[in-house]
């Protein structure tokens, strides 16, 4: 029998940190471990080589798409309840997935599981959010979660190819199952049920069908941009269709009296910067993964797990770092902490743009992991304090969803734009050169043009941190003027 903690005690909020990061760490895992088991799925299930993408797709498109309204449930049903919720769907798709029979079956499936996680993940913020109070203490949680967040992905490519190399790719999904029950079954110990504090329960079906529609359809439609092209009638239909339903999603909001996302959040330059950061910051790191993963495989020739093994040195220095950032939030303030790491992880991608045909791990990579592990850590942390400063308890999952919804959108348009760049530079190298675009010369000379737009996408980055995010001493000035001005 588990022993009940008390309610406000500091060992059962670290034990509900220790459950909500594993819980984050899951889904995060989830995004980048069936990458590397792609050629044994494509084997065992019968995929085309078109159709193998629809089962990163289908994830994304039902994580991305719902994290929103996902955020928004937690805040009117309950944020524990959605946490649960979200642990069961995922867990039980993640057990479908594992016994999939068809392409069709898995591709449904994974669906589903996009579904659990989008649930889950706002839920798991705002619940991070409601039991630490704003200060040190969230700070700290935040680093842990940052830590989590950050390396979830490094890990992913490891275990995926450990996994897939030694027991079978179906187990990459199997390990969810375990996992996943035995949050549900610490859940009612550790974490206490919470949701907004509101008059009225309405619900935004208009508002939320909108958005769901619109961040679906925007996402499928940058998967298509990678085989179609960007200037096809199909992708630039599928774009203005997201557009227009995003578009309309802003137009309801206004007049909305229960809006699914409260645009006066956005009044908050902090809130605002942050989630432009993290959109720069998951485009960044979704990209350098896949592009690294191929040019680990594809040009110097690595195994799955020496691809895995690979990526541990990003993994672990985002560990290092998150929990570094959090003391150094606490001290040099969010938009100094936050600089200098776009600026570290701006200088990682301009190393990795001398990315050699003959490259060797320890003196071409590794310099970089290290850079680009430090400047994800010190990026993460502050971005997800800034998002979550000054946001009322009654939005803290709409809150939570958004930031989570800035980095999936934010990865899904950057791999999509990296993927057009790369292939769009091998070419016209392999034309100029008379190779081919699959030689390793144009391909690499594809990647070294990637990593020129990432890191000027970084730069802009930097420009947006200093001109709209403020420190700390402006904020609370800016906070206390209305007080000031009820007592005049």
């Amino acid at each position: 029998m588990i022993p009940m903690l008390q309610p406000n005690s500091p060992r059962r909020r670290w034990s509900a940190l220790a459950l909500i990061v594993t819980a984050q760490f899951m889904v995060i895992l989830d995004v980048a471990i069936v990458n590397v088991a792609l050629p044994s799925i494509k084997s065992d299930l019968g995929f085309s080589q078109t159709g193998l993408q629809w089962v990163i797709t289908a994830y994304a498109i039902l994580f991305g798409g719902t994290l929103l309204l996902g955020g928004r449930l937690a805040d009117l049903l309950g944020r524990r309840r959605m946490f649960v919720a979200g642990l069961a769907l995922f867990a039980a798709s993640s057990l479908l997935c594992g016994i999939a029979w068809s392409s069709g079956s898995l591709i449904g499936f994974r669906a589903v599981q996009g579904l659990g996680g989008a649930l889950l993940a706002p839920a798991a913020l705002s619940l991070l959010m409601t039991t630490f109070a704003e200060g040190r203490e969230r700070n700290r949680a935040l680093g842990i979660y940052g830590a989590a967040s950050g390396s979830g992905a490094a890990a992913g490519v490891l275990l995926g190819g450990v996994i897939t190399s030694y027991l079978g790719w179906s187990w990459i999904f199997f390990i969810n199952v375990p996992v996943g029950l035995a949050a549900i079954a610490l859940t009612p110990f550790l974490l206490r049920e919470s949701r907004a504090d509101l008059a009225h329960r309405h619900f935004d079906v208009a508002g939320a069908t909108s958005v769901t529609a619109g961040l679906m359809l925007l996402v499928y439609a940058l998967t298509r941009a990678t085989t179609d092209g960007w200037s096809s009638p199909v992708t630039i239909g599928l774009l203005s269709g997201a557009a227009a339903l995003i578009a309309a999603f802003v137009a309801i909001e206004l007049r909305s009296r229960s809006p699914l996302l409260p645009l006066r959040i956005f009044r908050s330059r902090t809130l605002s910067a942050s989630n432009a950061a993290m959109a720069i910051v998951g485009a960044v790191a979704f990209s350098e993964f896949f592009v690294l993963t191929l040019y680990l495989q594809d040009v110097l020739h690595y195994s799955a797990v020496q691809t895995g093994v690979a990526f541990v040195a990003f993994a672990l220095t985002v560990v290092v770092t998150s929990n570094v950032a959090q003391v150094v939030v606490g001290r040099a303030g969010i938009r100094a902490t936050l600089t200098a790491g776009l600026v570290m992880a701006a200088v990682s991608v301009a190393l990795l743009t001398r990315l050699p045909v003959d490259g060797h791990y320890f003196w071409d990579i590794f310099p970089a992991f290290v850079l680009g592990g430090a400047g994800m850590g010190f990026s993460f942390v502050p971005i997800t304090i800034g998002s979550l400063t000054g946001v009322e308890r009654a939005d803290a999952g709409v809150a939570s969803g958004l930031v989570n919804t800035s980095r999936q959108i934010g990865g899904a348009i950057g791999v999509a734009t990296i993927s057009t760049i790369a292939a769009t530079a091998a070419s016209g190298y392999a034309h100029a050169h008379a190779l081919s675009a699959a030689s390793a010369p144009a391909t690499v000379d594809g990647f070294q043009a990637s990593f020129d737009v990432l890191g000027g996408l970084l730069v802009a980055g930097i420009l947006i941190v200093a001109v709209f995010l403020r420190p700390a001493r402006e904020r609370m000035e800016e906070a206390k003027a209305p007080e000031l001005q009820e007592a005049a």
